[in-house]
């Protein structure tokens, strides 16, 4: 592995931060300077997170720009009929009360935890080997929310339960997880603001192209791209860095766009700076 991790690392010291940055929906929380509102921003941002960036950006943008400038106090203070009449557009499988239903969630989690980060540790234990019990029982806990001041009945549409998927479902809840990136991870484009958390203890945000790339280096060995195989991934990262396996996230990115590794087509594996390494 040692040959692995040295272009990774190479990888990783290469990365262009700053370019990520206006590419990148972390863009949106660095906007920021109060935490609570790096927190809100960030959670907003990552579950809107799918699908071209260049159509998801405009949509956040809207939202944080009815928000005004302090968006935490903006959802403590949030009136689902005051506010009904101001989030009217919708984004892919997000119809507009589904919006409008993910601030209020964002709302009532503030109102009982009084931020973020209480709300996400209150379902975290130490002991746990990841993250991922925490972001089941916050999934759990959203899901059970009262949703009729927005809908007019308890009710869960498809556009509200895709902004919260679970481990417990086999996810790989690539948002979810890129948020916690964000939130705990202290270097580079990362914040750090949640300290109870540490960094290896945080999962890989996998996407099908991260995924591609993992099985060729022999990463997992899991066809499908859920939660398992973040785990597996992960755990294999951690071989290279016990304490920040996520910073080859950045590394395994920046091969992707290289343009080398393709899904379909010629997928260029010769001309990969991995070819040979593959387990």
């Amino acid at each position: 592995m040692r040959s692995l991790k040295q272009i990774l690392d190479r990888f990783y010291k290469e990365y262009n931060f700053r370019k990520r940055l206006l590419h990148d929906p972390v863009e949106f929380p660095h906007r920021y300077k109060d935490p609570e509102d790096i927190e809100v921003a960030g959670f907003i941002a990552s579950c809107f997170a799918y699908g071209r960036v260049e159509l998801f950006k405009p949509v956040v943008d809207n939202i944080l720009s009815l928000m005004g400038e302090y968006p935490s106090s903006f959802l403590r203070d949030f009136d689902v009929g005051k506010q009904r009449q101001r989030f009217t557009f919708k984004y892919r499988f997000n119809e507009s009360l589904d919006i409008l239903c993910l601030l209020f969630i964002i709302h009532t989690l503030l109102r009982r935890y009084s931020s973020l980060e209480r709300a996400f540790t209150h379902h975290y234990a130490p002991e746990d080997p990841d993250t991922g019990s925490g972001v089941a029982g916050l999934v759990a806990e959203i899901i059970s929310i009262n949703t009729s001041p927005v809908y007019g009945k308890k009710i869960y549409p498809h556009g509200l339960i895709h902004f919260f998927p679970s481990p417990a479902k086999g996810s790989a809840c690539k948002r979810m997880n890129l948020f916690l990136r964000w939130m705990v991870r202290d270097r580079d484009i990362d914040f750090g603001l949640w300290k109870v958390i540490p960094g290896n203890k945080l999962v890989i945000p996998l996407d099908t192209h991260i995924a591609r790339i993992a099985r060729c280096l022999g990463l997992t060995r899991r066809a499908s791209t859920d939660w398992k195989a973040a785990v597996e991934i992960t755990n294999a990262l951690k071989k290279l860095d016990p304490e920040d396996p996520l910073k080859y996230d950045f590394a395994l990115c920046h091969h992707g766009i290289s343009g080398v590794c393709k899904a379909r087509g010629n997928p260029g594996c010769r001309d990969c700076v991995f070819f040979g390494l593959q387990k």
